[in-house]
């Protein structure tokens, strides 16, 4: 009924730019919170960053100053603007977002993943 789908990743060399982006798609009523995760080789996945409609963004300490998190409402996306890229970033990037879907006969929440973007930053 929903899709996440991402764009914008890509190998860049460290200290470059990319700017990742999501959209959801679907029977939506409305989104509350959307973010961005990343999972690199044999890790965890972990937050990158998050944003709700009425918060400030939050982030993951190892990407504050360098990386930015905005939304666009009437567009159901959210954008990643990552700059003063390091090789430990590199990873696959998902977006996630939790969303209120409309049904037949009811309106239920579901959390939703992107397919996930590779970026890889070289040295």
């Amino acid at each position: 009924q929903v899709r996440l789908v991402e764009s914008g990743g890509g190998l860049v060399q460290a200290g470059g730019s990319l700017r990742l982006s999501c959209a959801a798609a679907g029977s939506i009523f409305s989104i509350n919170a959307m973010g961005w995760y990343r999972q690199a080789p044999g890790k965890q996945r972990e937050l990158v960053a998050a944003t709700t409609s009425s918060s400030t963004p939050n982030y993951a300490d190892s990407v504050k100053g360098r990386f930015t998190i905005s939304r666009d409402n009437a567009q159901n996306a959210v954008y990643l603007q990552m700059n003063s890229l390091k090789p430990e970033d590199t990873a696959v990037y998902y977006c996630n977002a939790g969303i209120l879907v409309r049904e037949t006969t009811a309106i239920r929440f579901y959390d939703y993943w992107g397919q996930g973007t590779q970026v890889t930053v070289s040295s």
